[in-house]
């Protein structure tokens, strides 16, 4: 704004300088057309003649008019082009120091779409410390996000290279209509077989076709917002208290998820084990790999290789349990 302030300014000094030329020309005896061309003649140097004879006044005019009017111009023009030229340095400074904080990021979420949803999503990823990456086609928009972002058509495989999707740990497709969110499912699970695709879909009939495409789940936000609206109804404080261990922080306690890979230390161990006692994390459901859950297990049941573990406990007993997981046996 500071920029275009300046601009507007220069011009209108310009201006100012060719109304008060062209007057003084008439007063001297000029037409209006002469008054005007030998004006601009003089500010900008060009080197024509006069248009008629000059007579000691007409000069002592003239003199003046090229001291005012050739800075005025002269300025006017730096101004333009530096505003110019720093706009589009800016701008190419700008993506390039964005696309090498991109290039260094690993393990990150790209969300598509910067609309209500994908606001939702970025700003509870990074409330939890991890690192996001916007890409949207609205350049207003990425301009006020406040992480790496770029401007971009998520359909396109070379904007999901730019924002890191080969060595990204998810992906959220929340564009608005479910057509880009199938499309951009599509092409992310061709780029990447492993990648956790989560997609938005709009309609039930959306979902199934979101799946075929690769997605790993679909979330209808109206289904899910009535479901809570439901239970907030029947079960007032049970939503209050997974909402506020899910997404509020001011519990101690927290939900995790722990993957235990093959070879690992609890491959193999009872839940009761020395291993996860520990911890002091409580487990509270166990996922195999094809998908079904375990829920309140007993004591004695033996963790397997590719379970995940959905427990509950503090920050550092979460992480007690991760580190656990990841450590072999």
């Amino acid at each position: 704004m500071k920029s275009l302030r300046r601009v507007q300014f220069a011009l209108l000094a310009v201006l100012a300088v060719l109304v008060v030329g062209s007057i003084g020309y008439v007063l001297l005896g000029f037409g209006v057309l002469d008054a005007v061309y030998q004006t601009v003649t003089t500010i900008t140097t060009v080197g024509f003649r006069e248009v008629r004879p000059l007579d000691p006044a007409g000069k002592i005019f003239t003199i003046i008019l090229i001291l005012a009017g050739v800075g005025t111009v002269l300025y006017t023009f730096s101004v333009v082009l530096e505003t110019l030229v720093e706009g589009h340095l800016r701008a190419h400074f700008e993506r390039r120091r964005m696309d090498r904080t991109i290039a260094k990021m690993t393990g990150h979420t790209i969300v598509c779409g910067w609309g209500r949803v994908g606001r939702a999503v970025g700003r509870y990823l990074t409330g939890l410390g991890d690192e996001v990456v916007v890409v949207d086609l609205d350049p207003r928009r990425v301009a006020e996000i406040p992480f790496p972002a770029i401007v971009g058509d998520v359909t396109d495989d070379e904007t999901l290279r730019t924002a890191g999707i080969m060595r990204a740990r998810a992906l959220v497709a929340a564009i608005n209509t479910d057509a880009e969110n199938v499309y951009v499912t599509l092409s992310a699970r061709a780029l990447r077989p492993d990648l956790v695709i989560v997609a938005r879909a709009r309609t039930d009939e959306t979902e199934s076709k979101l799946l075929r495409a690769g997605a790993t789940r679909v979330v209808n936000p109206q289904r899910i917002g009535g479901q809570r609206i439901a239970a907030a109804a029947a079960q007032p404080n049970v939503v209050e208290f997974l909402d506020v261990v899910m997404h509020d922080g001011s519990l101690e306690f927290r939900l995790g998820e722990v993957q235990v890979r093959a070879g690992s230390v609890l491959a193999g161990r009872a839940i009761s084990a020395p291993e996860v006692a520990r911890t002091r994390a409580l487990v509270l459901a166990l996922r195999a790999a094809d998908g079904t859950f375990l829920t309140n297990p007993p004591v004695d049941t033996r963790i397997q290789a590719d379970q995940v573990l959905i427990a509950i406990g503090t920050e550092q007993q979460l992480s007690a349990l991760e580190r656990a997981a990841s450590r072999a046996g």
